[in-house]
């Protein structure tokens, strides 16, 4: 029996070429500077999105906190929105590490405009926090991996140098943004103060994410990642892997989008699912007429592994260790259902 794994663009496994990257990668003790490999990493990622400097960490929860820490202070109350990972999946990271709060708004699918975020910009009183950032998210995950342009990033970008705010992305997955708008990664830096790119997702790397931004927040965010317990040491063989994928494996996330497409038209023909939300790149989201547990259980006497995001709704996300026949398996799965 075949089987195909959908639950996430997390569980790939490093190819050959990425392993052999590892193998031969040259290392040093990072705390001290001194990894050559984390150095290239955090050097190419920067230049590739137009940033001065970055900073490799383990997780792209961890960066989005450092992030969070070096924007804002206690008091202060941050803008995203209301399914923002950063909200929602970093285990109350905002409040625990910075003494933050939260403003939440209802984007459409995850997407905010300045127009949204303007008014709940707070006036400068001692009844409220000081607003002092914004954060957005790109792909929104919850949203089924739908997608800002740099179109729609500017005007917030001018909203909040304007008001005097700082702008973070959370860039679980903007590869896969860019993939599908076409936007250069170099003109990013125009827009933000900060950058998560994780490296772990689409990208194929087995561990971490690159916190990017200017030279003096990624000096602040070497300390809180020591305080976070952060420094990795010789983790130039992660690193190593992580240029790999990033010389290797963003060009074809192309066919990861095409084959969520695949997955997204004929779900939308069964009639045992109610709504298939619009497949933009390597997620999708679709609801289904009984319980979600009922069809993953289904799906999984079938070699099939999803997951669910509500009761009703479940998730596949393709990825580069799903290959053309596990989709076309899939499509028949689906078919007999």
């Amino acid at each position: 029996m075949i089987t195909v794994d959908l639950r996430s663009d997390t569980v790939t496994k490093p190819t050959p070429g990425m392993l052999e990257a590892m193998w031969s990668a040259k290392v040093g003790d990072d705390v001290f500077g001194e990894d050559e490999t984390i150095n290239t990493l955090e050097a190419k990622a920067a230049a590739m999105f137009g940033m001065e400097a970055g900073i490799f960490c383990p997780s792209g929860t961890m960066t989005n906190q450092i992030a969070i820490k070096c924007f804002t202070q206690p008091l202060d109350e941050l803008i995203a929105d209301q399914t923002a990972h950063v909200y929602r999946y970093e285990g109350g990271g905002i409040a625990f590490n910075s003494g933050v709060s939260t403003r939440l708004l209802n984007g459409y699918r995850g997407i905010l405009t300045a127009d949204m975020i303007e008014p709940e910009i707070n006036a400068e009183n001692i009844h409220y926090p000081h607003t002092s950032l914004v954060v957005l998210e790109n792909t929104v995950n919850k949203g089924g991996g739908s997608c800002y342009t740099l179109d729609q990033i500017a005007p917030i970008a001018e909203l909040c140098q304007s008001r005097d705010l700082k702008l973070h992305l959370d860039g679980a997955r903007i590869f896969n943004a860019l993939a599908h708008t076409g936007d250069k990664a170099g003109d990013y830096g125009k827009y933000f103060d900060g950058v998560s790119v994780c490296l772990s997702k689409g990208l194929g790397a087995p561990v971490g994410s690159v916190l990017l931004a200017d030279k003096a927040t990624i000096k602040y965010a070497r300390r809180i990642r020591k305080v976070l317990g952060g420094g990795m040491r010789q983790a130039g063989f992660l690193a190593a892997a992580a240029i790999y994928a990033l010389d290797h494996h963003v060009e074809r996330l192309k066919i990861d989008h095409s084959h969520a497409q695949v997955l997204a038209e004929e779900l939308a023909k069964c009639d045992w699912v109610t709504n298939v939300m619009p497949a933009e790149t390597n997620i999708v989201l679709f609801d289904t007429v009984q319980p979600a547990d009922h069809i993953l259980a289904k799906l999984e006497e079938k070699g099939i592994k999803a997951n669910s995001t509500d009761k009703n709704r479940i998730r596949f996300v393709t990825h580069l260790d799903v290959h053309p026949e596990q989709v076309e398996y899939t499509v028949q799965v689906l078919k007999s259902l």
